[in-house]
C-alpha cells in the first residue's frame, strides 16, 4: 500500500480542521494493476458494478505500536456479476474526491455473482 501525495497534503488539513475536508471512510476496489505512484489521484480502473461500487465504511482504531496508531477500514461486497479485483484505495468522497491510498494486491480475485471480496485497508501512523 502507498499513501498519495494527495493523501499526504489532505492529513494537515483534516487533523487540523483547516479546509473542512471530508474523512477518509470510503473503501474502492478496481482492476488494474498498475504498479503504484505516489501521483496517483484515482484508482487505476475502478469498478462500479456488478454489486462492487465504492461504499462508506465505518473506520476503526487498532494498534501496531502505540494504542490507536492505526486507521482500520473494512468492507465485504457481493458480487452480482463476473470482476477481477487487483486494487484498492481509500476515499474522502462516495466518487471522485482525495485518494489517500492505493494498494496492488499481490494476486487477482476472480469473483463471479454471489462470491463475496473482503478487503481490510490500515493506515499506520508512525
Amino acid at each position: 500500500m502507498g499513501i498519495t501525495n494527495a493523501g499526504k497534503a489532505a492529513m494537515p488539513d483534516l487533523v487540523g480542521d483547516v479546509n473542512g475536508i471530508n474523512a477518509f471512510d470510503y473503501l474502492a476496489v478496481g482492476s488494474s494493476n498498475t504498479a503504484f505512484a505516489a501521483t496517483q489521484t484515482a484508482l487505476g480502473s475502478e469498478i462500479t458494478g456488478n454489486g462492487l461500487a465504492r461504499a462508506q465504511v465505518t473506520p476503526t482504531l487498532t494498534t501496531t505500536t502505540v494504542t490507536n496508531d492505526t486507521l482500520q477500514l473494512q468492507k465485504q461486497w457481493t458480487a452480482s456479476g463476473s470482476e477481477t479485483v487487483k486494487e484498492a484505495g481509500i476515499f474522502n468522497a462516495s466518487s471522485a474526491g482525495t485518494m489517500l491510498a492505493r494498494k496492488v494486491m499481490d494476486s487477482s480475485h476472480a469473483l463471479t455473482a454471489t462470491d463475496t471480496f473482503t478487503w481490510t485497508h490500515q493506515v499506520v501512523f508512525a
